[in-house]
């Protein structure tokens, strides 16, 4: 893969404990993270606590109460056994294989993977947009201006391309930015625009990109179409919510009508 760093997002550099002068505020505020992260999933386990990067009893009692909730002996102590625990959702959306024959399929069923795992941002400090999976997607960019359903959108692409040994920089630039990905679309004849996806969407299909118009030439979402019904596309998005925000909290598969909303689709058919 091009976009490596949930690698640093899946461990740690040492064990970290109450009151230890080894302690790493970073590596810290990161366990934390991950507490709070099995709270959203699991919200009755005692494992929220504030993000701070000091161990001290509060995130002491979290670590313990997520090893009972985990069946691990009670230490509070975080080696790297435990860690893999609290950060397993990760692991399992990066590093479990994925099925598919050829790169859309690789690239919805990447998708699903990833949204089964429950990616979902932190708030820290006071700005939203941060966390293990922000940092993952916008390659250890996070905080409130960094809005992350682009840097989602080509993780997924470029997990899924690089299973065939495929570089998704020859589609498109990496990115955060929708009207960069906009742009190129148009530059190589790859964007369908409103009017051509609603009086002919057969020409989207399962794994292309979504982006919701502002203006003809500026775009305020995306997200990756897994299927095309009737007048739907059914898309999986990154930091998104259940209102279809361009600014939401997580990533959710979503329903949108391409009749009476303004998507263009970006073509990943030149990487196929």
């Amino acid at each position: 893969m091009i976009k490596k760093q949930y690698l640093k997002e899946i461990a740690i550099s040492a064990t970290q404990q109450k009151g230890s002068a080894s302690n790493n505020q970073k590596e810290v505020s990161k366990i934390q993270s991950w507490l709070n992260l099995y709270a959203v999933t699991n919200p009755s386990a005692g494992t929220a606590t504030g993000i701070d990067g000091s161990f001290g009893p509060g995130t002491e009692t979290a670590v313990k109460n997520f090893q009972k909730a985990k069946n691990l002996p009670q230490t509070g102590i975080v080696d790297s056994s435990v860690f893999g625990e609290l950060c397993q959702p990760m692991i399992k959306a990066f590093k479990s294989p994925v099925a598919g024959t050829g790169l859309r399929e690789l690239v919805v069923n990447t998708a699903i993977q990833h949204l089964s795992n429950a990616p979902f941002e932190l708030t820290v400090k006071g700005q939203s947009n941060c966390g293990p999976w922000v940092r993952a997607y916008m390659d250890n960019n996070e905080g409130t201006e960094w809005f992350w359903c682009m840097g989602f959108v080509q993780t997924i692409i470029d997990q899924a391309a690089s299973q065939l040994g495929k570089d998704f920089r020859t589609l498109m630039p990496l990115t955060y930015s929708c009207d960069t990905v906009g742009t190129t679309g148009i530059n190589k004849g790859l964007l369908s625009r409103v009017a051509t996806v609603r009086s002919n969407p057969a020409v989207v299909r399962p794994g292309d990109i979504f982006l919701v118009q502002k203006t003809p030439n500026d775009w305020v979402h995306t997200g990756i179409v897994i299927g095309v019904h009737g007048d739907l596309f059914d898309t999986i998005e990154g930091n998104t919510n259940t209102d279809g925000s361009s600014n939401g909290n997580g990533v959710y598969k979503r329903v949108r009508n391409f009749q009476s909303s303004k998507l263009d689709v970006f073509s990943i058919q030149p990487l196929v």
